[in-house]
């Protein structure tokens, strides 16, 4: 709700600044121009999503995704203790991490969604240092195949759209290694 109050203003600032200015056509040019630009954006990254999203089912349906899981498992279980026992909720983040690995925010979102929810029934109305932890790994995530990114690059008309990939992978490794140090230290010191 609040996105929409700020999104909305902004547009409504900027043609009020457009049309005070005397740039009045320039404005609907621009409008048509980006909307057209939007529409192309969305088909480009919908192609390349669905790509992936078809890579993540057909690693889910030929027991990829679950040795995947099984791989993941320790680090998982280091990091969500309380959970390592909870088979449904360790596969739920194992999925999430999968999609980030991927680099498909869109895929990971409702999966993140699905673990802080069986998360937060251990602790309703708290937010426990596990489901924190979550939010953390979920928001930083690594990324080994940046594919949303890819396909912005892509639609934008970039030649190489993954040459990005080294700085990607240490971006997101010293997000997630920062991010996870600051949730332990903080787990640590909110307790004191």
């Amino acid at each position: 709700m609040a996105m929409s109050i700020i999104w909305t203003g902004m547009v409504v600032v900027s043609v009020v600044c457009g049309l005070m200015l005397g740039n009045g056509p320039a404005v609907a040019a621009a409008a048509v121009e980006g909307a057209a630009a939007a529409i192309e954006l969305c088909l480009t990254m919908a192609g390349v999503l669905c790509l992936w999203m078809g890579v993540m089912e057909i690693m889910k349906r030929s027991g990829l995704a679950d040795k995947l899981s099984k791989l993941l498992r320790p680090i998982l279980c280091r990091l969500y203790p309380d959970f390592k026992k909870d088979r449904e909720t360790m596969d739920a983040v194992s999925a999430n991490v999968s999609a980030n690995l991927l680099g498909l925010g869109n895929a990971a979102t409702p999966l993140g969604i699905q673990a802080a929810r069986r998360m937060a029934k251990k602790t309703p109305g708290v937010a426990s240092d596990s489901l924190c932890m979550l939010v953390v790994c979920n928001t930083a995530s690594i990324q080994l195949i940046p594919t949303t990114v890819a396909s912005v690059r892509l639609a934008a008309g970039c030649a190489a759209p993954f040459d990005i990939l080294p700085a990607v992978w240490l971006a997101s490794a010293v997000s997630v290694t920062v991010g996870v140090l600051a949730a332990k230290i903080m787990g640590k010191v909110w307790r004191k």
